[in-house]
This record gives C-alpha cells, sequence and structure tokens, in this order.
C-alpha cells in the first residue's frame, strides 16, 4: 500500500523570523500615499502629539497652575497606574484578542498582596504575590481562549466578576490598609523630583516596546494578530502565544496592583473599576485596530496622556464629570472613524 499523504501543513525552508516577518508584513498595507500617511504610525502618534499641544494650550488659557511643575507630575502621576495596564492591553490588542478583566484582576492582586501582609511578610512577597496572582489570572484567561477556544469577550468578562467576588470575599469588602513603609514609599518618595511610579511607569513602556518591536515575541504577536492561520502556516505556535499574551496582560495588572496599592495605601476590592475601558479606549485612540496585527506601544501611551490630560483640565476648571466622560466618548468615536476611513482608503486603493 502507498504510504497516505501527510495533512501537516508544508512549512517553507526559510528561517522563522523571515516567514514571521512576511506574515506580519502582509497583514495589510496602504498602496496610496495618502493612505499610508493614514495608517501610518508615525502620522498616527503625530496627530496624538498635536492633540496633547491644543489640549496644553487650551490649559495654559484656562488654568493658572496648569503649567506647572507639580501638574505636570500630577498628570504623569495619574497617567502611571493605568498606563502600566494599558501596556498589557496593547500586546493582546495586536495579538487579536481583548481583556475585560484587568481592572478587577489588579483590584485582586492588590487585595491578595495586602492579606499577605497580615502575616508578617515583608514588602517583596507583597509584590510576588501581587504579580503571581496577575499572571494567575492572565493564565487562566489565556487557557480559556487558547485551548478551550472560549471567546475572549466572554472569558475576560466571566473573569472580571470572578476577580470582583474572590477580591470581595478576601478582604469582606473592607479597605485593607497597607502598613508597609516600603510600599507606601513607592508613591511618595522622588527621585531626580520625579516620583517613583513615574519610573516605574516608563521602564514598563520601555521593555514593553522592547519586546514588541525588537523580539521574535512582539513579531508572532503582529503576525497572529493579522492573520492567525498564517502565523500558523509559518510555523508560530498560535495557542501557546495566544496564552502568553494574555500572561502579560495580567503582569502587568499585578504590577499596578502594587502601584495603585502604595498611592491610595490601600488594597480594596473598588480598585480599577472601569480601568479596563479606559486602557482600551487609550489604546484604540493610539491607532491599534480592535481586529489585532496593528498598533504601537507609544501611540497607546499617547492615548494615556490624552485622557489623563483631559481629566486634569475638567478638575482645574471644576467642570462636571459627566461633560468630561462625554468628552471621552466622543474622541473614542473620532478615533474608530479615523480608523474605518483608513481602512476603506487601504481597501479601495
Amino acid at each position: 500500500m502507498s504510504e497516505a499523504p501527510s495533512t501537516s501543513a508544508h512549512v517553507p525552508d526559510a528561517d522563522e523570523r523571515t516567514r514571521v516577518e512576511r506574515v506580519a508584513r502582509e497583514a495589510g498595507q496602504p498602496a496610496s500615499r495618502w493612505s499610508r500617511l493614514m495608517d501610518s504610525s508615525v502620522g498616527r502618534n503625530l496627530g496624538l502629539v498635536g492633540v496633547l499641544v491644543i489640549l496644553c494650550i487650551i490649559g495654559v488659557i484656562t488654568a493658572d497652575t496648569f503649567a506647572t511643575r507639580s501638574n505636570v507630575l500630577t498628570i504623569l502621576t495619574s497617567s502611571s497606574v493605568i498606563g502600566v495596564i494599558t501596556v498589557g492591553a496593547t500586546f493582546v490588542i495586536i495579538g487579536g484578542g481583548i481583556d475585560l478583566s484587568v481592572g478587577k484582576v489588579m483590584a485582586l492582586a492588590s487585595v491578595w498582596a495586602t492579606t499577605a501582609q497580615t502575616q508578617s511578610y515583608g514588602p517583596w512577597v507583597m509584590v510576588g504575590c501581587a504579580v503571581l496572582v496577575g499572571m494567575g489570572c492572565g493564565l487562566v484567561n489565556g487557557l480559556l481562549i487558547a485551548y478551550g477556544r472560549v471567546v475572549p469577550f466572554i472569558a475576560t468578562l466571566a473573569m472580571l466578576i470572578t476577580a470582583q467576588g474572590l477580591a470581595e470575599r478576601i478582604s469582606g469588602k473592607q479597605s485593607q490598609i497597607v502598613t508597609q513603609p516600603a510600599i507606601n514609599d513607592i508613591a511618595t518618595t522622588r527621585w531626580f523630583g520625579v516620583p517613583v511610579l513615574v519610573y516605574i511607569f516608563a521602564a514598563v513602556v520601555v521593555v514593553g516596546w522592547v519586546v514588541l518591536n525588537r523580539t521574535t515575541f512582539g513579531r508572532r504577536t503582529f503576525a497572529i494578530g493579522g492573520n492567525s492561520e498564517a502565523a500558523r502556516l509559518a510555523g508560530v505556535n498560535v495557542q501557546r502565544h495566544t496564552a502568553a499574551l494574555y500572561v502579560v496582560s495580567g503582569l502587568c495588572a499585578g504590577i499596578a496592583a502594587i502601584m495603585i496599592s502604595a498611592l491610595t495605601t490601600t488594597g480594596s476590592s473598588t480598585h480599577g473599576t472601569l480601568y479596563e475601558l479606559d486602557a482600551i479606549a487609550a489604546v484604540i485612540i493610539g491607532g491599534t485596530l480592535l481586529t489585532g496585527g496593528k498598533g504601537t506601544l507609544v501611540g497607546s501611551i499617547l492615548g494615556v496622556l490624552v485622557f489623563t490630560t483631559i481629566t486634569n483640565l475638567f478638575v482645574l476648571n471644576n467642570l462636571a464629570t459627566e461633560v468630561q466622560n462625554i468628552a471621552k466618548g466622543a474622541i473614542i468615536i473620532a478615533a474608530v472613524l479615523f480608523q474605518s476611513r483608513a481602512q476603506r482608503a487601504s481597501s479601495v486603493t
């Protein structure tokens, strides 16, 4: 009898890096000069910088204290916690997923860490506990999505609800005070006049940028988000990598848990409410496609700064919170419409 033909996909002889880069590159390139400008990360980032400049001009005109050093540091500090979460969200969305659970995973990690504190463990155990809880929740999400084939929206929504319930059960719905000076010092210590929280935020962004843009992990992330089947044929273990992306998101939530605990001096089940939506919104206006495959970490961080600056402007001018939310919603709609227009121009040309 003749041997049955192999059902496995043929893998080209080229090395994996070349194959994955080709898949990521072929995910979609606009043809016209206008489309390239609309679709380029540089163009989008410059647009966000322009928005920030306009907001700063408005701030200088409307509030005497806007341009002060203390207010600038306030904006950066306010951006730090949500910014770290946004780094993880950027990885997941570029990889074609979504994570709705990060806000409450952060809350659960903060509660678990402060509970460990009551057992007379030191600050490093608190940090390790928060990080492990975040990564553990991310791993559960990743396994359900990658291997259980659960829709990311459903899996992470279930994790959001579960993490909220666990945080409330562990803490008894009470805020737990952080008594470790080393943890509280994270929010109060300044190096060269800049809070340590901002340095942590910057470090996470730098590491995230290097991983996303200069490593095989990053190339695989773009390839899977652009075309998961093509990435599989190029030799990428799509399931394992997808699970790893959610672990990265959980890791960022764990780091953010220590930051928010230091900033508020508490671990609480109320931390992180709607943070997942703020992070996703920042990623969207930063130019990352919700369908995956395209995006930049720099754009996401600029999105965080835009939202934080808007919030700061409203606070300084004593404007209503509901008007602030309307403004944020309008910005998100404008960003989505901009993406849709760019995609239509790309497909037409």
